[in-house]
């Protein structure tokens, strides 16, 4: 028999509540932490500082207003299907807005991710050692597991943070890559000197 996805996330948060321990607590305190509107705020703008220092201001404003929207995105969709978090019992952070989608999932992956595009595009080394990239959404999935084992978030909620962070990275890429794109056809051709 097929559970339906609210039981699917009331199992996974049953299982996850009885198993914590300790040292798992304290680890998932400190991760999530790195997840927090506050910390990826600092995150933010120290890089669109430093990008716009090193005049690489085509990936300042990437970061800039591509997390800046995507926060606004993920506030709307709370706001707009306004899920319920799990029970307070569970809880071991004391939250009180909507579940649904996890900000600290979505938003670290749209973070993380823009900025190692961003890097990506600007550092010799990150160019030469691609896979370094796969930090930015691994430690995404690290804090997005920490809101369910936390208590703060059902496991439907974390994933779709995930699915919508990458689909509103993949969709910032292309608008730059396509905006990018434009302006270098709409330079004057340069004539060659006589």
């Amino acid at each position: 028999m097929l559970l339906s996805p609210s039981e699917i996330d009331r199992s996974i948060t049953e299982t996850v509540v009885g198993a914590r321990t300790d040292v798992a607590t304290t680890i998932a305190q400190i991760v999530t932490t790195t997840g927090n509107t506050l910390f990826l705020t600092a995150v933010v703008v120290v890089a669109a500082i430093v990008f716009t220092v090193r005049r690489a201001y085509a990936e300042a404003t990437l970061i800039g207003v591509g997390s800046l929207v995507g926060y606004l995105l993920m506030v709307g969709l709370k706001n707009l299907v306004a899920r319920p978090r799990p029970p307070v019992a569970d809880r071991l952070i004391d939250i009180d807005t909507f579940s649904f989608p996890s900000g600290h999932a979505m938003m670290s992956m749209i973070v993380y991710c823009l900025l190692g595009a961003a890097l990506y595009r600007t550092v010799f080394w990150v160019r030469a050692h691609p896979t370094v990239l796969l930090i930015a959404p691994v430690w995404s999935v690290a804090i997005g597991c920490t809101r369910v084992y936390l208590g703060v978030h059902w496991t439907t909620d974390v994933v779709a943070g995930w699915l919508i962070g990458a689909a509103w990275v993949a969709l910032c890429l292309w608008l730059c890559r396509r905006w990018a794109t434009v302006a270098a056809t709409a330079r004057p051709p340069v004539r060659a000197g006589r």
